[in-house]
């Protein structure tokens, strides 16, 4: 059957407010750029950016903030029909970024009962996520009900109609209560998706931090649905590994960083993009790479989604070189 979208992301959409000063304390910050943000609203515009037909489930404020994030992403070229608008007055989180240096990069979020996290189960359709190859979850979905049941919801319908359940893990501690509900609910879900993306150390997280390698990580998972599992070691490199045991390596590139955020938001769109469009797991590592690279080298995240021609001129740089 031919599906409608390439893949649908469920989860936060916020405003990044980005901090203009540069290696200036955000106490002394007088100045802000505002973007959409948040992981699952990041990697949509990304992917739709890249030319796949990508479409969002997410809720937002009623109000300037929400309309600013809904019209943003429409114009970007995903689909946001299923954006719902909170009526019970909780407003779109904000996130106050901090330029101190290139490896001194803070946020400053504003997450309490924020309208992404009162998504609810009626407001996940079934027909919309049928009508896709994959979806992609965001593991802050998770972290209070009742968004944590409607995610729960998404994943269940997605397995039934044999959508790949893309399970992007974007720990923020500060969503959750303890670290055992994390490693509760991001267990759960991750057992029941069919590709699952993080950092070593989210993946510790899901963990409960019981200082488990790769090796191990990946022998616990793949008792369960995954078929590919891919970890991230910041300027290490990437791992991927297939459940029939072949494992990749994805070296970090060189760029002239200006922040540490919004590196893992576009490295899963071009990952994701380069696996559509027929790219071997080795190739959509170098896609996700470079994608990340260049993205941390420019002020948002969002609006610095890169182009294909972009993250092929990297790989074709490097690669050469």
């Amino acid at each position: 059957m031919t599906k409608k979208y390439d893949v649908i992301t469920l989860g936060r959409a916020c405003i990044d407010l980005n901090a203009v000063e540069y290696n200036r304390p955000m106490e002394d910050t007088m100045t802000f750029s505002k973007y959409v943000g948040g992981s699952p609203a990041n990697v949509a515009i990304g992917a739709a950016k890249l030319g796949l037909n990508v479409g969002f489930i997410g809720k937002v404020s009623d109000d300037q903030h929400g309309r600013f994030i809904s019209d943003y992403m429409k114009a970007a070229g995903v689909d946001t029909s299923n954006i719902s608008y909170d009526q019970d007055g909780h407003k779109s989180g904000l996130a106050f970024t901090e330029i101190l240096s290139p490896e001194e990069c803070s946020i400053l979020m504003y997450r309490e009962q924020v309208a992404d996290l009162y998504l609810t189960p009626d407001e996940v359709n079934e027909e919309y996520i049928k009508s896709s190859k994959s979806l992609l979850i965001s593991g802050t979905s998770l972290a209070q009900s009742p968004s944590r049941e409607a995610a729960l919801k998404a994943v269940s319908i997605a397995n039934k109609y044999n959508v790949k359940v893309i399970f992007e893990l974007d720990f923020r501690p500060y969503t959750w209560n303890n670290t055992s509900e994390t490693s509760t609910y991001y267990t759960i879900v991750a057992e029941k998706s069919d590709i699952v993306i993080g950092t070593r150390d989210e993946f510790d997280s899901m963990e409960d931090f019981k200082g488990y390698d790769n090796a191990t990580t990946i022998k616990n998972l793949f008792e369960h649905r995954p078929e590919l599992i891919v970890i991230k070691h910041g300027v290490k490199g990437s791992y991927a590994y297939t459940k029939d045991g072949q494992e990749f390596i994805g070296k970090a590139y060189k760029s002239n960083v200006l922040k540490t955020f919004g590196a893992g938001d576009s490295y899963a769109a071009a990952f994701l993009y380069a696996l559509n469009n027929g790219k071997d797991i080795e190739t959509a590592l170098k896609y996700g790479s470079a994608s990340a690279a260049i993205v941390v080298s420019k002020h948002s995240s969002s609006d610095a989604m890169p182009s294909v021609s972009e993250i092929e001129e990297i790989i074709t740089k490097n690669d050469t070189h």
